[in-house]
């Protein structure tokens, strides 16, 4: 039985290096969570290419929420979602091939989060290799689901969207 009184969550979206704050795959994601009634935003960094900064700019653009917030991140998204996930006390997590363990990057990799999180990557992603999910999934503890498709998911989407409404719809247990 869900609380009806429970306040949706703010989903806050983080798009990946290459891309931009409405790009296909964000806008069909955030089309299937207003349905579920949650707050959508998704953070603009074009033209910010250090992940720190991307940071700043997702916990500056989150400080006034006072909905739960959780936290969608693609790639270079994911990073930046993961590494403000526990200032901004998210109470979920959900990222798509997000860039850990980069070369020359690894210890810019955030810390696991301890909220819920999930972690879904593509077999066949020639960008982030599939195994630093695997690890960071392992040593965080993290829901992980593999899909046979590359580092933009674009031809998964329908399922990314199930694990999302599924995963926002626990939360709300």
């Amino acid at each position: 039985m869900t609380n009806n009184n429970k306040k949706m969550p703010a989903v806050i979206f983080s798009h990946g290096q290459e891309s931009g704050p409405w790009g296909t795959k964000i806008t069909r994601m955030a089309e299937a969570v207003r349905a579920l009634g949650c707050e959508v935003e998704s953070v603009d960094y074009q033209g910010i290419a250090d992940p720190s900064a991307r940071v700043a700019k997702l916990l500056d653009s989150c400080r006034d929420s006072e909905a739960p917030l959780v936290l969608v991140g693609s790639s270079m998204g994911g990073h930046v979602a993961t590494a403000a996930a526990t200032e901004l006390r998210a109470c979920g997590l959900f990222v798509l091939a997000p860039a850990y363990f980069m070369p020359g990057f690894e210890a810019l990799t955030p810390p696991p989060p301890t909220m819920p999180f999930t972690i879904v990557h593509g077999w066949r992603d020639d960008v982030v290799p599939v195994d630093n999910s695997i690890r960071y999934a392992r040593d965080a503890g993290a829901t992980l689901h593999l899909l046979n498709g590359d580092h933009r998911l674009t031809d998964n989407i329908d399922e990314i969207i199930d694990y999302l409404v599924m995963f926002i719809r626990h939360l709300e247990t």
